[in-house]
């Protein structure tokens, strides 16, 4: 009983700040995930330990100087939306990551004595699998304006609108997959990686987050978001969203390990929290850009 009202209690204030963070303002938005893509990234570091005890050797200057690097990208990809003074952001953002991306390798082979190249590939791997995403993430949130959310209407609904439901249709595939699968599933799917997943589960998801999209879209949401894009984004993020939960199981099944992090009771971590978002990200943000900006 202990036990469930730890992870009741740890999940609502998750939800709390999550919302809080994605509706309040963009600054909130962007703070949100900054500081989610801080902590995801000392986890993957944590795990990529774990699996190759040889990146536990990095030097610290190393491992702060990846970590103000994903800062930085994180920046970066802000563009011209927030300021310092009459410079943007992003400017500096940019500057940043491509310094401490130029002198870290360099300074791996010339200062470390135990220079491996798998060292750096770990850390150019952090910045792919955990920065890149939520910088991506933040960049469809700031470029509302911009964005064909029906033929007739640019930039009209909320910023936050693309990315919570992103989230929201990641958990109601979640949700739906360990209904169906609890009820019709026989076939395992990946059971060297995650054994409870069955394809009858897995597909039941994806297909009822969509469906669910769609009779939404449909009926009530087509004012702030043409029925395609709720059929699409729906897509991405089922399909996405179980491959990049996948990945992360795999990565954990290397490490050893049954969460990434502890820093929600009976939750896990960061990346436990958000591995289908990792990869449902940024193919959204493909789909955004390419079909729906002028």
């Amino acid at each position: 009983m202990k036990t469930f009202f730890t992870r009741t209690a740890s999940a609502l204030v998750f939800v709390a700040v999550m919302l809080g963070g994605i509706l309040w303002s963009p600054f909130t938005f962007f703070l949100l995930f900054f500081l989610v893509s801080f902590f995801a990234l000392q986890e993957f570091f944590k795990l990529m330990r774990l699996i190759d005890p040889g990146y536990a050797t990095i030097p610290s200057w190393h491992k702060w100087g990846v970590t103000v690097a994903g800062a930085a990208i994180m920046l970066a990809f802000t563009g011209d939306y927030f300021y310092i003074g009459s410079i943007s952001t992003g400017f500096i953002g940019w500057w940043v990551a491509v310094i401490f991306l130029l002198v870290l390798p360099l300074g791996e082979i010339l200062l470390d004595k135990d220079f491996s190249p798998k060292n750096v590939g770990y850390s150019c791997m952090g910045l792919l699998y955990v920065v890149i995403p939520f910088s991506l993430l933040v960049n469809i949130r700031l470029s509302a304006i911009d964005i064909h959310y029906t033929p007739e209407n640019v930039g009209t609904a909320p910023g936050w609108l693309i990315p919570l439901l992103l989230i929201i249709f990641i958990w109601i595939n979640d949700t739906m997959a360990y209904i169906v699968g609890s009820l019709i599933g026989r076939t395992p799917f990946f059971p060297s990686i995650s054994p409870k997943k069955t394809i009858e589960g897995t597909v039941g998801g994806m297909i009822l987050a969509v469906v669910a999209a769609g009779v939404y879209g449909y009926y009530w949401g087509q004012q702030y978001l043409s029925l395609q894009h709720w059929l699409v984004l729906a897509g991405i993020a089922a399909i996405f969203g179980t491959i990049g939960d996948l990945l992360e199981s795999r990565l954990k099944r290397m490490a050893g390990v049954k969460d990434s992090g502890t820093i929600m009771p009976g939750h896990g971590g960061f990346l436990d929290r958000f591995d289908s978002l990792l990869l449902a990200a940024p193919f959204a943000w493909i789909y955004v850009h390419f079909f729906m900006m002028a």
